[in-house]
């Protein structure tokens, strides 16, 4: 028991915060005489892995709103600050993004790509790019795998920033 615990939170905290809550709700089914908050331990336990969960949506938005700025916005190089925000966005998911959070995603990604493509288009307009923000796609052209991949950039920006080096 204690091995699948300790295994369950080094490789998926999300997952080893809604195990542990529903186990402390069973534990004051049994009426223990213990001097436990026994209902505020197991809500403070899953708001840990809550908000878990919303650090990775957040990151995950993050990351397609640099991404498209990065594709769509007709500067003759990529904005370094933006492939910055990749980087930082990818290495947070690294931290954070577990097996049971990943399955989750796929449900929410509409609704992170719709927030990322606001904060997108604001972010064009604010620089003057009116053509890339009415040209940002309707929906996400970024799987999740390219979005997880440290080394993965759209070709466009990519080519930008070979271009750059050269």
């Amino acid at each position: 028991m204690a091995t699948r615990l300790r295994t369950l939170y080094e490789n998926d905290f999300y997952a080893w915060t809604r195990d542990q809550a529903r186990a402390l709700h069973r534990l004051k089914l049994l009426r223990p005489n213990v001097d436990l908050d026994l209902d505020r331990l197991a809500q403070e336990i899953r708001d840990m892995g809550r908000e878990q969960w919303f650090s990775v949506q957040s990151h995950i938005e993050r990351l397609i709103e640099h991404l498209l700025k990065l594709e769509f916005s007709p500067s003759a190089s990529p904005r370094r600050q933006w492939l910055v925000t990749v980087n930082d966005a990818r290495n947070q998911l690294d931290r954070r993004l577990t097996p049971s959070l990943r399955r989750r995603l796929p449900k929410v990604m509409p609704r992170l790509y719709a927030n990322a493509r606001r904060n997108a288009v604001l972010a064009l307009e604010d620089h003057g790019e009116m053509d890339a923000a009415t040209a940002l796609p309707a929906t996400n052209p970024y799987p999740l795998h390219r979005l997880l991949d440290l080394d993965w950039l759209p070709a466009r920006a990519r080519e930008r920033a070979n271009d750059r080096a050269n």
